[in-house]
């Protein structure tokens, strides 16, 4: 299969919101981590297109702050159409976007993920940090360090950045 990685342009809106829906279900604006969206603009925004044009994966990285830590990306959500699944899509799309934060001037990257499938791209739990929300995610919150010791005194709750429009100029 062949795809295209581009930046999310407003067109895209409904088909990432379709696709989030089908692979997140309804709920998925109940999480904590919604809360860290509301209000907020992605710093990172990635479709991934077919060659018919059809978007078949979305991420987005947003600003946040974590206290004790530098400049700090929260990942997520990222997903990819069932039918396209398996086939590295996934993999592609989250390294570009942890690449393009680099590439920024981001000093880190956290999630809320499957160690087990993160971990291969350098992700590592960070137990001090914690995600606003009644549910506890312990090891399931995930760092990557884009620069050495970014997360090293990290701890305490993830929010959102205190200056509305808050970015790292590219």
């Amino acid at each position: 299969m062949e795809w295209f990685v581009l930046d999310e342009i407003s067109s895209d809106v409904v088909a990432r919101e379709r696709l989030l829906d089908q692979t997140m279900g309804p709920n998925r604006k109940g999480v904590g981590s919604e809360s860290l969206r509301e209000g907020n603009v992605p710093a990172v925004a990635l479709v991934a297109k077919d060659a018919d044009g059809t978007l078949v994966g979305t991420v987005r990285l947003w600003p946040v702050s974590v206290p004790g830590a530098g400049a700090v990306l929260m990942l997520g959500p990222l997903a990819v159409d069932p039918a396209s699944s398996g086939c590295g899509l996934g993999s592609r799309l989250l390294r570009q976007s942890v690449e393009r934060a680099r590439a920024q001037g981001w000093e880190a990257v956290i999630l809320v993920g499957d160690p087990g499938y993160y971990g291969r791209f350098g992700f590592e739990s960070y137990g001090g940090i914690a995600m606003p929300g009644k549910a506890s995610v312990g090891r399931r919150l995930l760092g990557l360090e884009l620069r050495q010791g970014a997360l090293a005194d990290a701890g305490g709750l993830v929010s959102r950045p205190e200056l509305p429009g808050f970015a790292l100029a590219a």
